[in-house]
């Protein structure tokens, strides 16, 4: 594990010991959900409605990452763990061995809605309208060279014109989240690694080599083009305001809570909107989710009831609670196939 990787899981640790401490988490009573920094203003606003309509305590809800989150989840079994995790992406099956691992077992999966992922500035900058090559030439950390597509080279690319002339005269600065990140699993995963597929010389590698092949096309530059920037896409909005060169890569429903304040770039012509990102057109449109532990029903009271008052039409329906709060609910056929009203 390389030291970064250390670092960050040492941090997460740290935040959930400090969680524990804090509420006093052996003896608890609420509901605890942690994970993706995306969902967390969604779940969180479903939790404060849920709790004052049915008297119940409030969960306690902590964005950790999807990663992050995912990992202390299946950490195992007990009023120590998480009950619920937050997730921008489907759970991985290396992450499904660890929770098998750690005792935990038939973890439901729950699709809650929709969201997309934007590439927003500040309402005073210039639009960007971007394709999602662009978005690989401006973020990958080896591109082909342009005058040999069989040779790859160390990111060239310091002004979006370097890219297309008809893009902004501005540097690449694009403020963007941490591995641990789902809605960075789904940028690269979405884009990189497509675009990746099509270069000749990592076709050959990706033959050879899979592992290589995902290892180089999910790696991003590290010349300060991007800019970890934490998991708080709300510091990242704070950010934009008063940065009026960068980008920041965020989820919709922070869009959406600040039109005042932010505007969105396109996608290959499409502009995030709901009811671009609703039907599927949006490219960068991606699924949210809940993991929950089924065996935490007789540690935790009240812990069926929030997940069902979660999934009801009236909190997550397309006329409900969270659809005002940048939630994308599902289609009709979706909530009958899944079961919920």
């Amino acid at each position: 594990m390389r030291l970064t990787d250390r670092l960050a899981t040492v941090a997460l640790c740290a935040l959930f010991v400090a969680v524990v401490e804090a509420v006093g988490l052996p003896d608890r009573r609420h509901i605890l959900v942690v994970g993706s920094s995306t969902t967390y203003p969604i779940i969180a606003a479903a939790a404060e409605r849920i709790a004052r309509d049915h008297g119940m305590l409030t969960p306690v809800i902590e964005s950790t990452g999807t990663g992050g989150g995912i990992k202390l989840f299946c950490g195992g079994q007990g009023l120590d763990m998480p009950d619920i995790a937050m997730a921008s992406r489907p759970m991985k099956d290396s992450e499904r061995d660890a929770c098998k691992r750690n005792k935990v077992f038939d973890v439901r999966e729950i699709r809650i809605g929709y969201d997309g992922i934007v590439l927003a500035s500040g309402k005073h900058a210039p639009p960007f309208h971007l394709s999602q090559h662009n978005l690989y030439l401006a973020l990958a950390r080896e591109v082909p060279a342009a005058d040999d597509a069989n040779r790859l080279i160390a990111n060239p690319y310091r002004n979006w014109r370097d890219i297309d002339p008809a893009l902004p005269d501005l540097p690449i600065r694009i403020l963007g989240p941490p591995p641990t990140s789902g809605t960075r699993d789904m940028l690269v995963e979405r884009v990189l690694q497509p675009i990746c597929a099509t270069v000749p010389v990592l076709q050959s590698i990706r033959d050879a080599a899979p592992e290589q092949f995902t290892e180089r096309c999910h790696a991003l530059r590290e010349d300060g083009a991007f800019v970890d920037s934490g998991e708080n896409d709300a510091r990242l909005v704070r950010k934009l305001l008063t940065d009026g060169d960068a980008l920041a890569i965020l989820g919709y429903n922070f869009l959406d809570r600040n039109p005042d304040r932010l505007r969105a770039a396109t996608i290959d012509g499409i502009a995030p909107t709901f009811d671009s990102i609703e039907s599927g057109e949006y490219p960068l449109t991606r699924p949210l989710y809940l993991y929950v532990k089924p065996q935490h029903r007789r540690l935790v009271g009240g812990l069926d009831l929030f997940i069902s008052r979660l999934v009801s039409a009236d909190i997550s329906g397309p006329d409900g609670f969270l659809a005002d709060r940048g939630l994308i609910p599902l289609s009709a056929a979706e909530r009958a196939a899944s079961g919920d009203p």
